[in-house]
């Protein structure tokens, strides 16, 4: 029912037996009386009569109505008979509807009276225009005060042009960042002031008398005058209501879709080949060749970039996409600056998914730290960067600028570690720049400290110490030896990869040794191991590799990350690696079960070495018919 009453400020009050209770909501006016005499609403016709019968009405508006917006509606009890000539009366409109089921209603009856307000229409937020949108200054620094009605505006106006610069393409991912959290803050101040003026009006309603009205009449008024249902009575210690949880949820929600979307949008974008082809990157024998060709060259911008994002290292460590992607580019240009058949991009891109599969599948990532994984996964990506091609020998003997630089102590690690800081002091590649101080120099130690344990003259002495460290009785593992000992582990690797990509690996290998051979045959200085091309023998160099090197490097890492993760396994049962107990051989114990994690190397390295074997055998079998057919002179017939 909507018909308006409106009252002066000083109307009288007659004398009789009422109980008025006001009700006032910006635009509604709720008058309530308890009377067995006539209802004479100011400025109509009192012809209402209120019987235990039921509802006999007839309502004459008064012929010139005003709003006023200050004097609240009143309900007036009169004598019968009250003053006033009574005027033509207008068509009565439809009475009430009689109460359910025909029952009386109680003393004490219900009239609602809703008035107009200047406000009953909603003002539409004009849509900005495209000048408005060009001219906008996306400063952060002076915006009003997000709990302001002026921040919503101005909250609303940097959304909008902020979705047009994301469909041009055109806003970086800075200024997305910020404007987006100012949006959440002002979001999150409406919501609070939102769910307070929620509670004045349940405060409101409550005023009016359990008594004073029937449950049904509560419910009605609580739906339609508040915007949540109204009990008959609060409790103070009464659980948020579902209804102010859900528009929480899906506030929170619709924020972090908006988030997401602006993340995913300012993320690089991959190639639908490279997409496929990383859906094997946690596999043991990942094939980096295939990534190679399906990047058009760029392994390491596609395989890095899917790893820090993976880890959550973009978000944990606040890198610009786009800074991230300029460092990616840059490394990757480095990694090709020689055109080095073997260490080269592929081979950093091999490595650092080899470092993956290490931290991830092992469990060993339960273990470290964000910042020590963002250190691991950076390294193994610049552990070579801007490699010459040649060895660290090569330089000393040569006396290279590079050798004299480094006074001939582990050169090219050395640089490949210079190389890549003074780098990151470029401010579009120093994906650092949001890391503390303390952050930058663990950061910095860790990322020294693996880069150097990839020099091979420090290989048997590091073998050795890890070795002398797991036989203690309870070994403690430096964090920094153990992911140092990793990323060592999987620069050589490539043995105890599957035959095609281990084979492939070490036909480059063996061109980059003899291209340097050639470099000391120009230059006079005796051969390096391995890189005379006419007297090397392939099959048995890679034998004596894999059984001297590289199987007992990945035997002692095996050793340390059964005896880290242990505890750790046992902790928690429900761990999330592919590492499993296997039961031990009985020791007196038949319960007693050994960490074990699996080793998918092991009969990598078997099986290469076997078809080396066999390689070799052939070998020798044609050396020697070779050198039979030298060694045998045709005869010689005398004449």
């Amino acid at each position: 029912m909507r018909t308006a009453c409106l009252q002066p400020a000083n109307c009288d009050l007659s004398v009789g037996r009422q109980r008025s209770s006001i009700f006032n909501r910006k635009c509604h006016t709720m008058c309530v009386t308890r009377s067995e005499t006539k209802i004479s609403p100011c400025g109509r016709r009192a012809d209402r009569e209120l019987t235990t019968r039921g509802w006999r009405a007839g309502c004459e508006l008064a012929p010139r109505r005003r709003r006023m917006e200050s004097a609240p509606a009143a309900s007036v009890a009169s004598p019968p008979g009250g003053a006033g000539a009574p005027r033509e009366e207008p068509p009565r409109p439809p009475p009430p509807p009689a109460p359910r089921n025909g029952t009386p209603p109680k003393q004490g009856a219900l009239t609602i009276v809703r008035r107009s307000s200047s406000r009953s229409k909603a003002e539409s937020c004009p849509t900005p225009t495209d000048e408005q949108l060009d001219s906008l200054d996306l400063d952060t620094e002076h915006l009003p005060a997000v709990d302001t009605p002026d921040a919503c505006d101005k909250a609303a106006l940097r959304l909008r042009y902020l979705l047009r610069q994301l469909n041009k393409g055109e806003i970086s991912a800075e200024t997305l960042q910020k404007n987006l959290h100012y949006a959440a803050k002002v979001l999150e101040a409406v919501y609070i002031d939102e769910t307070k003026r929620l509670a004045d009006e349940d405060d409101e309603l409550s005023e009016v008398q359990p008594d004073a009205v029937p449950p049904e009449v509560r419910e009605w008024l609580a739906s339609t005058f508040t915007r949540q249902l109204a009990t008959a009575k609060r409790k103070s210690d009464e659980k948020p209501k579902f209804r102010s949880v859900a528009h929480a949820i899906r506030a929170g929600i619709f924020v972090d879709r908006i988030y997401r979307r602006v993340t995913s949008t300012a993320l690089m974008q991959f190639p639908q080949d490279v997409i496929r082809v990383l859906k094997t990157l946690d596999e043991w024998s990942f094939d980096v060749f295939a990534l190679h060709e399906a990047s058009g060259g760029a392994p390491v911008k596609y395989l890095g970039y899917e790893l820090l994002n993976r880890y959550g290292m973009i978000h944990k460590f606040k890198v610009p996409p786009t800074t991230l992607e300029n460092f990616l580019n840059r490394i990757e240009e480095g990694y090709c600056k020689f055109h080095n058949p073997y260490h080269n991009n592929l081979h950093a891109a091999d490595v650092a998914q080899t470092v993956h599969y290490m931290l991830c599948q092992t469990g060993l990532m339960n273990w470290l730290s964000d910042l020590e994984i963002f250190a691991t996964l950076v390294a193994a990506v610049v552990h070579d960067f801007e490699h010459t091609g040649t060895t660290n020998n090569f330089h000393v003997m040569s006396g290279s600028d590079t050798a004299l630089l480094y006074n001939d102590r582990a050169v090219l690690e050395n640089h490949h570690i210079s190389a890549a800081f003074r780098l990151m002091r470029d401010e579009e590649c120093n994906l650092l720049q949001n890391l503390s101080r303390e952050e930058f120099r663990e950061f910095r130690t860790l990322v020294i400290d693996m880069v150097l344990a990839t020099d091979m003259s420090f290989h048997f002495q590091q073998l050795k110490n890890m070795r002398s460290l797991l036989t203690l009785a309870e070994p403690t593992v430096d964090k920094s030896k153990a992911v140092s000992l990793i990323l060592h582990c999987c620069d050589i690797s490539h043995p105890a990869k599957r035959w095609d990509l281990h084979h492939r690996w070490t036909m480059s290998l063996l061109d980059e040794f003899f291209l340097q051979g050639d470099k000391e045959r120009d230059l006079g200085l005796p051969f390096s191991p391995l890189c005379d091309r006419n007297n090397t023998l392939v099959a048995e160099s890679q034998i004596g590799f894999i059984e001297f090197i590289v199987e007992p490097s990945m035997g002692v890492c095996a050793d340390m990350l059964e005896c880290i993760l242990g505890p750790l396994h046992s902790s928690s049962k429900n761990s999330t690696s592919s590492a499993e107990p296997i039961n031990e051989e009985s020791t007196g114990n038949e319960n007693s079960t050994k960490f074990k994690i699996r080793k998918p190397w092991a009969t990598c390295l078997s099986d290469n070495k076997k078809i080396w074997k066999e390689q070799a055998a052939k070998d020798a079998e044609a050396r020697a018919k070779q050198e039979e057919e030298n060694n045998s002179v045709p005869p010689t017939t005398e004449e």
